[in-house]
């Protein structure tokens, strides 16, 4: 994927919009540590941590921190 098409998930997601590219940026980054460190193909990894983010965010509405 992009870094584009990682904002673009992460906007999706409930990522706000102005900081989407960084938060891409560092996702893509950590993915490919992920993979690297753990023989993790780069898309699990970032599935992976899309996930986080998506319970994280959906946490955060909730009220739960």
């Amino acid at each position: 994927m992009t870094i584009d098409e990682i904002a673009t998930a992460l906007t999706i997601l409930g990522c706000p919009k102005e900081k989407s590219i960084e938060m891409a940026s560092q996702l893509d980054k950590r993915a490919r540590q992920i993979s690297v460190e753990t023989g993790r193909s780069y898309d699990a990894a970032l599935l992976h941590l899309l996930d986080l983010m998506k319970h994280g965010w959906a946490a955060q509405q909730k009220g739960i921190r």
